[in-house]
């Protein structure tokens, strides 16, 4: 990743995956009616990073399979991640 990407985009994708995991394991043992509020704000965050990534992709600071294979992994997640918001509706 080109140093300039790496310490703008590649920094603020870095921090939203630790954000990610640190939601994640408040959710889940987060009570059943906060629950929702949790997973929301998950879903959220999930979606910029998402969108971070592909503006990574674009500025060249990922290649084509790199990004296939995160953008792969990271829609698995939101799938996972509604069904899991949808179980607690």
């Amino acid at each position: 990743m080109p140093r300039i990407t790496r310490h703008t985009l590649g920094k603020k994708v870095d921090l939203m995956f630790t954000d990610l995991l640190e939601l994640t394991l408040a959710a889940q043992y987060t009570k059943r009616e906060n629950k929702r509020a949790f997973l929301e704000t998950l879903s959220k965050k999930l979606d910029a990073l998402k969108y971070f990534a592909t503006l990574i992709w674009e500025a060249k600071g990922l290649e084509a399979k790199q990004y296939s294979q995160l953008s792969q992994k990271l829609s698995t997640i939101g799938r996972m991640l509604g069904k899991w918001i949808q179980s607690v509706s």
